[in-house]
């Protein structure tokens, strides 16, 4: 509620800076509640930052703790003729065998003419392509020009895709595209109705092949009693290997595919542990750090931060490290890459990680899933979204908040009130000395009269 200032006016007392004053003291309580709430959101935004990074370790732990994670297969190539791909049933091995044919397109191509009324003399013509398998499919233009021709071909389910091409002269040809590779996609295309074509009585469009459609074909084991070819339409060779497909690009001879275990991929799981873990201890670290500063007087002082003394920190970070520092089935996970200094940093020592992988990939991965494990059931005991601790205690936390938050503000009421009521004390003693002032200025100026009168 607005108040009106007197300041003044009859005792000449600085009322309004009387009353802040007067505030200032009555809001003391407030005031300690106001930096009370400012601490308690502060180690709640913390311990918030810190459950988000627990719980990111927790997924990756999930992650790398599944048996297929340490099963991922990469596979290679000797020569860029060749890309191969594994999938996820892919296992480890390597096969040899030379790229005889590469899978082509057949490409056809019309006469020359200056329009396409010299090429068809339909107007609409109907078009029909005869496939390799014997079928057939029609499409009609709208019109005998080059244009419309080539447009009603590509808008058709025809196999096939038309181009114009200007031949110089004033000239123009028809090219015509298979779009498949492979003797499968072979065709022929005709001016005329599919009963046309099929009596032979249609006009062939194509008439000139330029590329015939031809297969893909690889040798295994060639120049060996055991040699075997495989020839097929299409490029790839799906499943060549147990869960790996190749796709030949050109000729070449001695051609390598390999299939093994993806080490990038099993390391970045590890690292990527390592990691979330650095980040944890790092954000618990700095939330405990004490800090010594220097007075005015030149001594120095040291405060806590604003998680230190806190029980369920320490133990968290206690647990976690442990999670991820402890022996492995007997082993040190320094054995694996995982390497703790003489200040408790931990990191990741990617050489002998690999060296470990190559030794002994089952055991690394076995070794590896129980660390995720390990680390998942760790991160979930603080982070799991409905029973874990620090879950928990951050509710308990912010309910404290609101319930600051919730007294403040009824400070802010009373406190309202408590200044009202004090400026309508000092207006009323305004009022009152004024009307005193006037019943004095009234009796001094009577005085005055009376003696006037008896001097006279």
């Amino acid at each position: 509620m607005a108040t009106l200032g007197i300041d003044g006016i009859s005792s000449g007392l600085d009322t309004s800076s009387i009353i802040s004053a007067l505030m200032q003291i009555e809001a003391g309580p407030q005031t300690l509640l106001s930096k009370k709430k400012s601490t308690a959101e502060s180690v709640v935004s913390s311990l918030q930052s810190i459950n988000t990074k627990i719980k990111a370790l927790a997924d990756a732990a999930a992650t790398a703790a599944k048996a297929s994670t340490w099963t991922t297969f990469k596979a290679t190539s000797s020569s860029s003729a060749v890309t191969a791909t594994a999938s996820t049933s892919a296992t480890a091995g390597s096969l040899t065998f030379s790229v005889d044919a590469v899978a082509k397109s057949q490409v056809s191509l019309s006469a020359s003419v200056a329009s396409g009324a010299d090429l068809v003399a339909d107007n609409p013509p109907t078009l029909t392509v005869k496939k390799a398998d014997g079928t057939y499919a029609s499409v009609t233009a709208t019109s005998n020009s080059l244009a419309d021709i080539a447009k009603a071909i590509n808008s058709g389910d025809l196999g096939v895709t038309a181009t114009v091409v200007s031949t110089g002269g004033g000239t123009s040809r028809l090219q015509f595209t298979g779009t498949a590779t492979g003797t499968d996609g072979a065709f022929e295309l005709y001016v005329g109705d599919e009963a046309a074509a099929t009596a032979g009585t249609a006009t062939r469009l194509d008439a000139s092949v330029t590329r015939a459609a031809s297969d893909a074909q690889i040798t295994l084991w060639k120049g060996t009693a055991e040699e075997q070819s495989f020839t097929q339409s299409s490029n790839t060779f799906t499943g060549l290997m147990t869960g790996v497909d190749v796709t030949v690009s050109k000729v070449e001879e001695d051609v390598t595919v390999s299939s093994a275990v993806d080490s990038s991929a099993v390391k970045s799981q590890v690292s990527g542990l390592v990691t979330k873990m650095t980040a944890i201890l790092t954000a618990i670290d700095a939330g405990t750090k004490s800090t010594s500063t220097t007075n005015s007087d030149g001594t120095s002082s040291v405060s806590g931060g604003l998680l230190a003394g806190d029980a369920l920190v320490r133990n968290m970070r206690s647990k976690l490290n442990e999670a991820m520092t402890y022996p492995i089935d007997g082993k040190s996970p320094s054995e694996y890459g995982i390497e703790v200094d003489r200040y408790g940093a931990i990191t990741f020592n990617e050489t002998a990680f690999a060296e470990a992988l190559a030794e002994d990939p089952a055991g690394v991965a076995t070794a590896m899933q129980s660390l995720a494990t390990r680390l998942e059931d760790a991160a979930d005991i603080y982070a799991d979204s409905q029973d874990g601790v620090l879950t928990q205690s951050l509710k308990t936390r912010q309910t404290e908040i609101d319930s600051l938050a919730s007294q403040i503000s009824n400070w802010d009421t009373r406190l309202a009130a408590r200044q009202e009521a004090l400026y309508a004390k000092f207006t009323a003693m305004e009022v009152t000395l004024s009307s005193l002032n006037s019943q004095m200025d009234y009796i001094t100026s009577a005085l005055e009269s009376l003696s006037t009168s008896s001097s006279k």
